[in-house]
């Protein structure tokens, strides 16, 4: 094989890891121009299109994927065995895209952004949104690459790491019918709910649950982001079922309450997901470290603010 033919391979495979021309020129410290003649030549030398444009993305052909597939593994053994050590934080200037929902970016990010300024400068941490339906699609089209989701198994090639688990209680306003006495479980069924749904639909997990004793309950508000929540239990009657990470001390003390709920809901765990192409990328391993430390010491604080705050 010429060099030629060898950097025209090592081009694609940042194309199709990165489902981007842009990414993947920042990925290998090279012009966007310099990356889209490379492609040029790809298609005259291997007679196919590769990559079609579909809106804002690009979709590679079928030739194109069989092509990765054949050489994917080959050349990310080849790029270990020159640079395997090539991952560097105090000088990468990489762009890392997480697929998360405001909760995982608000305890996330802040304390994400301190590492970074020690340990990593010129890393840039983008959040893009996430739902639901689309965290397969983003892995597999290399929108993301990580998604901080719950730990219910997605669709494709895909490895995850279990990162928190955070059980769910009840909210309410202070004052509020059910703030005292006992809270049992035909008042938990006919209250009015405001419910976060990050896929739009109006049952959840407590539905599951209330289904289970032939019950239901009335969604009277959804929100598509934990950050509506609050305000919304605060100034109505309407009580939230949430997990007990998205409620700050700050909140708790001034303006809710947090009760148990009289139903047995199991608790919400989240992992990163990405995707088995990036396997042994050291950037991306060298950055879930990092969540996987921060969302460990947050458990440890968070166990504290429970003990300290649940109403039973």
């Amino acid at each position: 094989m010429r060099p030629q033919e060898l950097n025209m391979l090592i081009v694609f495979d940042a194309i199709m890891t990165e489902g981007s021309i842009t990414r993947a020129a920042e990925r290998l410290s090279m012009t966007q121009p310099a990356v889209s003649n490379s492609v040029s030549r790809m298609r005259i030398k291997w007679n196919d299109d590769l990559f079609i444009r579909s809106g804002r993305t690009i979709q590679p052909t079928l030739f194109a994927k069989n092509l990765w597939h054949q050489i994917q593994e080959p050349i990310q053994e080849l790029s270990l065995a020159i640079t395997p050590d090539s991952f560097n934080p105090k000088t990468s200037t990489r762009t890392f895209r997480i697929g998360a929902a405001d909760l995982v970016v608000d305890l996330l990010w802040g304390k994400l952004r301190r590492i970074l300024d020690d340990e990593a400068p010129n890393i840039n941490i983008y959040a893009h949104p996430y739902t639901i339906t689309n965290g397969a699609k983003m892995l597999e089209d290399a929108e993301v690459d990580i998604a901080i989701r719950n730990t219910e198994s997605i669709p494709g090639a895909h490895r995850n790491q279990m990162i928190f688990t955070s059980k769910y209680c009840c909210i309410m306003r202070k004052d509020h019918p059910l703030e005292k006495g006992p809270f049992n479980l035909e008042q938990f069924a006919n209250a009015s709910y405001v419910m976060v749904s990050l896929s739009g639909d109006s049952t959840g997990t407590v539905d599951r649950a209330l289904a289970r004793h032939d019950l239901s309950r009335r969604i009277a508000m959804t929100v598509n982001h934990f950050s509506g929540v609050i305000p919304i239990v605060e100034n109505s009657d309407l009580i939230a079922v949430i997990p007990t990470s998205a409620i700050s001390r700050e909140v708790l003390d001034e303006r809710i309450i947090m009760r148990q709920s009289p139903i047995a809901i199991s608790d919400v765990a989240l992992a990163a997901f990405w995707h088995q192409r990036q396997e042994s990328d050291a950037g991306l391993i060298w950055l879930k470290e990092k969540i996987v430390t921060i969302f460990s010491d947050f458990s440890n604080d968070h166990n504290q603010f429970l003990q300290q705050h649940f109403t039973y």
